[in-house]
């Protein structure tokens, strides 16, 4: 029998897309038509895969790298450094790529290489990411290789053909490396089986880990990450990385392994700003076909900014301000009523001063203004919500859950992973905890089955999930009014504010984190992280974030700001020593209480520790 198949988006072949994936070309942008800087002008560095893209763009134009050399030298780091593939655990080193295919990135470097031959000899057009190596998240499709969300319980699912994201990329002719480790079934943002850049023994954040480790451990020279709620930001803040939360729409999610749809997003993952952005710019676009929600972004979108402002007050004009009620977790317990910087570690709130302190000096006014409490039912009728609206097969059904079962239901989330369970390919082993996971228990049932969870998902009626996102959209108009009442143009948060933990410490992994993280993705706003310094041998990183489709100014915020103070993201990790697998601790096991990435299960968090 032939391997059984699942869509990344539908978790069934077709089902979503009808056939082949009609890829629409992203919305021109500044991709193509940055300025590269001149080759004599481009910094030494110690290795070529310390390079930043526009650098290797300018140098792969000027014939004075290959693609394949390139290439070569980045599957020969993850030779030396990642440690063995399929290892949905400690591997003894990065486990950054879960799986790898050498001979077919080869191919693709070769005929970038072919494309910028003619560009040299015929002045032939050629993306700006022609060559360039990328590392893709193994909950976004590339077509033949497995997709296997985190877990083995997946084995003998593959791609029928690649998200629209990566079908962009290979049209820009991005050389795909390989599919990197995310957290098992997507589920945590702590991460736990990939080892840090900075330290291989650290937590690497989660679900995109694999692609947070990746860039800056050098073995890519970015990566595609998926979030539905901090699987992009987190990883990213952890290791230092440069990273883009895009709103929901502006990158097509077809070919995407679904967690929630309409919270569901790719984004970049690099080590700078102008690297993350030129990503994003290529990725970008409506995709009618396959993703409906790509249509509400603006036609066309506005570039991408991919270069700094000049002059010393770049930031001139932009208000950026510090809610004072996002409230944060202290050992995955809430602590509101306090100003949050207040509950920093002494070293992060001394860099987010700073950091304040520097963003002033770029022109930028900065200030503390209220923002919204979300522990706050009549502003926040929406996240973590106990109302109950329905109950539907004896479940109650919350805002939230009214809107995230629905959607789930359309794109028979439960239904189909039951018809590949039910292919012969699962092992029983397998089958029980696909089962387990995607199915449920109904209260007059003994055990979980897919038919009781698409009960609850198809049962929502119209009117409940009406409801449900009339209460979000509430939420979205007084987040909204909060910032307009105080004049701000975006926000300043840290996401990590201490140092995190060992992987297989006894210490909690995110000590002080924020308590409303998911938040952005409830409002389908955008977020970028960026390292801003460093505590203790590991990165501090920041966020920008505000209203749906503000990635211009947030970006371009970003990019001021390393152009200013690049001594954070051009930092590079020393190369671990090969260590005795035998010996290497196992990461502990995730603590119950700690925050996952699935809103629903989240909200029963956030409502246990609201008291509500």
């Amino acid at each position: 029998m032939s391997p059984a198949r699942i869509s990344r988006r539908s978790l069934l072949g077709t089902a979503a897309v009808g056939g082949a994936l009609a890829v629409v070309p992203g919305t021109a942008s500044a991709a193509d038509t940055v300025a590269l800087p001149p080759v004599d002008k481009i910094p030494a560095r110690a290795r070529l895969v310390d390079h930043e893209i526009v650098e290797l763009a300018a140098l792969l134009r000027a014939g004075k790298i290959s693609s394949v050399e390139l290439t070569q030298a980045y599957l020969d780091r993850i030779a030396q450094l990642n440690g063995p593939f399929e290892v949905y655990g400690d591997n003894g080193l990065y486990n950054a790529f879960v799986r790898i295919d050498a001979p077919a990135a080869l191919a693709a470097a070769r005929a970038a290489d072919e494309r910028l031959n003619a560009f040299r000899r015929k002045g032939e057009a050629v993306p700006l990411l022609c060559g360039i190596p990328m590392g893709i998240k193994e909950t976004v499709g590339v077509k033949g290789m497995a997709s296997q969300n985190g877990t083995a319980a997946f084995a003998g699912n593959r791609a029928l053909r690649d998200a629209t994201a990566v079908a962009r990329l290979r049209a820009a002719g991005v050389v795909p490396l390989g599919l990197t480790m995310c957290s098992e079934f997507s589920d945590t943002i702590i991460g736990t089986f990939s080892g840090n850049a900075w330290n291989p023994a650290i937590v690497p954040g989660g679900s995109s880990q694999g692609s947070g480790v990746a860039p800056i451990a050098r073995l890519a020279a970015a990566c595609l990450g998926e979030e539905t709620g901090g699987s992009i930001i987190f990883p990213a803040a952890i290791n230092g990385a440069t990273a883009i939360k895009p709103s929901p729409g502006l990158v097509s999610a077809a070919g995407v392994m679904p967690l929630v749809p309409g919270y569901d997003v790719v984004g970049p993952i690099a080590r700078s700003a102008r690297d993350s952005a030129l990503v994003l710019s290529a990725i970008l676009g409506h995709d009618p076909v396959n993703d409906p929600q790509t249509l509400a972004a603006p036609s066309p979108f506005p570039a991408i900014p991919t270069v700094p402002r000049p002059g010393r007050k770049p930031l001139q004009g932009v208000t950026i301000g510090i809610p004072q009620t996002d409230w944060m977790y202290v050992n995955y317990e809430l602590k509101a009523g306090v100003p949050p910087q207040s509950l920093y570690g002494a070293e992060h709130r001394q860099i987010f001063t700073r950091l304040g302190e520097q963003l002033r000096a770029l022109g930028a006014r900065v200030i503390e203004f209220p923002g919204l409490d979300m522990t706050d039912a009549k502003v926040n009728p929406y996240v973590g919500s106990s109302d109950v609206l329905d109950t539907v097969d004896g479940s109650p059904i919350s805002p939230s859950s009214a809107v995230i079962h629905a959607n789930r239901y359309e794109v028979r989330y439960s239904e189909a992973v039951g018809e590949f369970c039910a292919s012969g390919v699962p092992s029983p082993a397998s089958v029980a905890k696909l089962t387990e996971w995607y199915g449920r228990r109904s209260p007059t049932e003994t055990a979980p089955t897919f038919a009781s969870a698409a009960r609850v998902q198809g049962g929502i009626t119209a009117a409940v999930r009406y409801e449900g996102e009339q209460r979000r959209r509430t939420l979205i108009a007084n987040y909204t009014k909060a910032l307009t009442n105080a004049g701000v143009d975006f926000m300043l948060v840290m996401s990590v504010a201490d140092v995190v933990g060992r992987r297989a410490g006894p210490e909690v992994s995110l000590p002080v984190m924020r308590a409303f993280y998911q938040v952005p993705n409830a409002l389908g706003w955008p977020m970028v992280s960026f390292p801003v310094g460093f505590a203790r041998g590991l990165p501090v990183s920041a966020q920008f974030w505000g209203p749906r489709f503000a990635e211009p100014a947030i970006v371009q915020a970003m990019i001021d700001y390393q152009a200013n103070h690049p001594e954070h993201h051009t930092a590079a990790p020393l190369d671990p020593a090969a260590v005795d697998r035998k010996s290497t601790p196992k990461p502990a096991p995730v603590p119950p209480n700690a925050p996952t990435n699935d809103p629903v299960r989240t909200d029963e968090v956030i409502r246990k520790a609201m008291g509500r």
